[in-house]
């Protein structure tokens, strides 16, 4: 069985899907403002690392670290949401099956409460 990671292309192909993801969270009147004073290429690399073992990529993060990362964040249960709603969308838009786009976000529900922090 390929990985999703492979069948999409690798990290050439994930980066884009990031940084179209970026985009579209940067322009979010809901959460946009979590980027502010963010150094977004270094967060980039970050999170085409982190897609792309949800992916079944070669790249790998705990969920200890996950939590830490998020948690001077205050992130929202409604943030959550967006951002979930925003990559769905993106995922949608970067040719991803929709079987292969559900477990892609059922990977990103499944750590939740490692990011939400807040009420």
């Amino acid at each position: 069985m390929t990985a999703l990671f492979d069948k999409y292309g690798g990290f050439s192909s994930i980066s884009r899907v990031v940084m179209a993801f970026y985009d579209k969270m940067l322009d979010s009147d809901d959460i946009g403002e979590y980027f502010d004073d963010v150094d977004m290429k270094r967060l980039i690399d970050h999170q085409t690392k982190f897609i792309a073992a949800l992916l079944g990529g070669p790249a790998s993060y705990s969920d200890e670290r996950l939590a830490q990362l998020h948690a001077h964040l205050d992130i929202s249960g409604s943030d959550f949401d967006e951002m979930k709603r925003l990559l769905g969308e993106t995922l949608d838009e970067h040719g991803f099956e929709s079987d292969d786009r559900d477990a892609a976000m059922a990977a990103i529900e499944a750590r939740r409460a490692l990011i939400v922090s807040a009420a």
